[in-house]
């Protein structure tokens, strides 16, 4: 059984340089192997299939209205090769490899919105916290049509992640079909540089803590700790209860899935891995630790959590570690290797798929929550001016010894807008007191 700090960093992302502006899809190189050392059995090669294959590249190269480049012709090849195997396979040229690699820095200009292509367009995975796209309210589930004037349709989704990245500063016009939107939404976005700060919390109330997770990277785990810690000074005390915000987080490493469920589990088996080879074949347990004491905790997901977010709702959910709550995740139960090849380009290959400590294979299926919500939202109900007159009110009144201490603590305990509206979070907190009350 393997440790939980393997020397394989795997990506698990949800789309091949799909990241706006930053790359959750952080990995480790494996080993790169040449094409001399991949064994080819002559006796199993499709030769009549080749031979059809050099039959068209010949007519292509003779008849094509334009002259086309032999490099051109063997790269698209390749590049259909691997997407006609499933949505996460690519091929990277050296430029597109390179971008990969610099992404892992999350410190260049961009939108900061995970994508994917569906039906020849392209989809909104998820938005990154804190970024112009966020800003600006692109969605989970857009689907982008056109960037600036020139229609999506027809383009690779590496060509549309390079037109959508660009100079700090610089604007693009993103023309956005959403669903109950009758017309297409114009959208306009100024790139910034995107960094990567994929942990942030804060206090939901006295003794209830608050973790946000957007997606996983190489230091998510480390980041983690230091969360929980300043929570726990600022509380003054071990957390009663804590919520854990999955939602549009479109994953990352697999590692980080790894450290942030081995966070709050004691023992056991977190996630495994299968595959046809046997680097593929892994398995990941806790260590005896629980960073929160055996708090109640409550996950939050929806239909944009993917990949590694699954791996840690899926890993608490069967050890009954957490309660989680909000709309299914994404589906995306496979494993992506980078393997860089002799001419400095790179295949992205799904490798394996990964299963829950109970066995769950979630690939298309996605996690189903403990407790369904609804997308909704709180807000606020106009209320009249009128306020009645108080004892409070009446000027000289006597003073109560606790009065002037609440009027202090008023405005430490006044949430963000954000979180009053936020249902999901408010109904996960109601949820961690209700547990809290029931364990007296």
């Amino acid at each position: 059984m393997l440790k939980k700090k393997s020397v394989y960093l795997l990506s698990l992302g949800v789309a091949l340089g799909g990241t706006i502006g930053m790359s959750s899809n952080v990995f480790a190189q494996r080993a790169a192997t040449a094409p001399s050392e991949v064994a080819v059995d002559s006796e199993t090669l499709p030769l009549e299939d080749l031979k059809t294959f050099t039959e068209i590249f010949g007519r292509i190269k003779q008849d094509y209205v334009e002259p086309v480049s032999d490099k051109k012709l063997l790269e698209d090849a390749v590049r259909g090769m691997l997407s006609g195997l499933d949505p996460h396979s690519a091929y990277l040229i050296a430029e597109e490899y390179q971008d990969l690699k610099e992404g892992t820095t999350g410190q260049f200009g961009g939108l900061g919105i995970e994508v994917t292509m569906e039906n020849g367009f392209i989809k909104v995975v998820s938005p990154i916290d804190d970024t112009p796209a966020q800003r600006a309210g692109i969605k989970t589930g857009d689907l982008i049509i056109r960037l600036d004037d020139k229609p999506v349709k027809g383009m690779s989704l590496a060509d549309a992640v390079k037109l959508m990245r660009g100079d700090a500063g610089s604007k693009i016009l993103l023309t956005v079909v959403r669903e109950g939107s009758e017309t297409p939404l114009k959208i306009s976005l100024t790139r910034d540089i995107i960094k990567s700060k994929s942990v942030k919390s804060k206090m939901l109330d006295k003794n209830y803590g608050y973790v946000r997770i957007s997606s996983f990277q190489s230091g998510t785990g480390e980041n983690l700790k230091e969360a929980l810690a300043s929570l726990k000074k600022e509380n003054g005390s071990a957390l009663k209860g804590l919520v854990l915000d999955l939602r549009n987080n479109p994953g990352g490493v697999l590692n980080a899935a790894v450290d942030v469920s081995d966070a709050f589990l004691k023992s056991g088996l977190i996630v495994y891995t299968k595959g046809r080879i046997p680097n593929s074949e892994m398995r990941f347990s806790a260590a005896p630790d629980d960073l929160i004491d055996d708090a109640p905790m409550v996950v939050l997901i929806n239909a944009g959590s993917a990949s590694a977010s699954e791996i840690v709702a899926g890993a608490l959910q069967d050890s009954k570690r957490a309660i989680i709550m909000g709309e299914k995740s994404f589906g995306k139960g496979s494993v992506q290797t980078i393997l860089p090849t002799s001419n400095g380009s790179a295949v992205k290959l799904t490798t394996a798929r990964y299963y829950t400590p109970s066995g769950r294979s979630i690939q298309a299926e996605g996690i189903e929550p403990d407790v369904p919500l609804a997308q909704m939202k709180l807000e606020s109900v106009e209320k009249s001016d009128f306020k009645p007159v108080k004892e409070a009110d009446l000027s000289n009144h006597l003073q109560n010894k606790k009065e002037k201490a609440a009027t202090e603590e008023a405005g430490a305990k006044e949430k963000d807008a954000t979180d009053a509206k936020d249902y999901a979070l408010n109904e996960a907190l109601t949820l961690l007191k209700g547990i809290s009350i029931m364990k007296r």
